[in-house]
């Protein structure tokens, strides 16, 4: 019985269109790929699926050419059905492939309860459903604001569909976001940081920002903590905003 995520892409991967045409069935067959808008299912044909191996790569990987995502069968079965734990979408990929679900992972009737609205909790789910920021449009805002990115460091991800409520009484809207942890001294994650992104890219007025009023917004626990990059060693420098390409304040390190 499979047990990690390779395995189960790989038995997903032998029938990519049969997952396509369960998962994606706002779109359909293009040659040998699969064209949708994106992998939550929505109607368009930004999103292509290889379906068959190729010299390109293998089947079920595949490119969203609006956003820059990317991934295979086990991300379109998590983002179609709006899961979340890794737990959830191995059983949801174990019950299409008629595979017994593993005894030693929970049953899906244990679900964690939905986390309170701004909590630090709801700061780390948050964090965990994002994506690595490389060759995203978070990378590319950076870029743009003439920011060498900080991938690496692990702090930024990158979240497609973000969820932005302008006040109480308006609609909840949708847009990319970037997000950053915010940890305390030990590195646990108190908080998250979102910074809302145009999906039409840079501009000289909102310098690649979502036409919103309130384009970043923090959540969770932050007096006394911080986005970090990397180790402090001999300097410590602080700035106000994750952009900032000038630190505020210099400090040796135990001053």
């Amino acid at each position: 019985m499979p047990r990690d995520a390779s395995d189960l892409a790989r038995r997903l991967a032998r029938d990519a269109e049969t997952v396509c045409r369960h998962y994606l069935s706002n779109g359909r067959r293009e040659g040998r790929y699969w064209q949708v808008g994106d992998a939550r299912n929505t109607p368009g044909r930004s999103m292509f699926v290889r379906l068959k191996e190729s010299s390109k790569g293998p089947a079920g990987k595949w490119t969203d050419a609006a956003t820059g995502e990317h991934g295979d069968l086990l991300d379109i079965i998590r983002e179609s059905c709006g899961l979340v734990d890794f737990h959830d979408v191995a059983d949801e990929a174990r019950r299409f492939l008629n595979l017994p679900r593993s005894e030693q992972e929970p049953s899906p009737n244990s679900a964690r309860p939905p986390a309170q609205t701004g909590s630090p909790e709801a700061a780390r789910r948050l964090f965990a459903m994002s994506q690595p920021m490389m060759r995203t449009l978070a990378e590319t805002y950076l870029r743009n604001r003439g920011i060498t990115p900080l991938h690496e460091a692990g702090a930024l991800r990158f979240h497609p569909r973000c969820y932005y409520r302008p006040d109480d009484y308006s609609p909840t809207e949708i847009w990319p976001a970037m997000i950053a942890r915010v940890t305390d001294l030990d590195g646990r994650i108190t908080g998250a940081h979102r910074t809302w992104l145009n999906p039409a890219g840079f501009d000289l007025v909102r310098l690649g920002k979502a036409p919103i009023d309130t384009p970043r917004r923090a959540m969770g626990d932050l007096l006394g903590n911080a986005v970090r990059f990397g180790v402090a060693t001999d300097v410590l420098a602080a700035g106000e905003g994750i952009e900032c390409r000038f630190p505020l304040r210099i400090d040796p390190v135990g001053a």
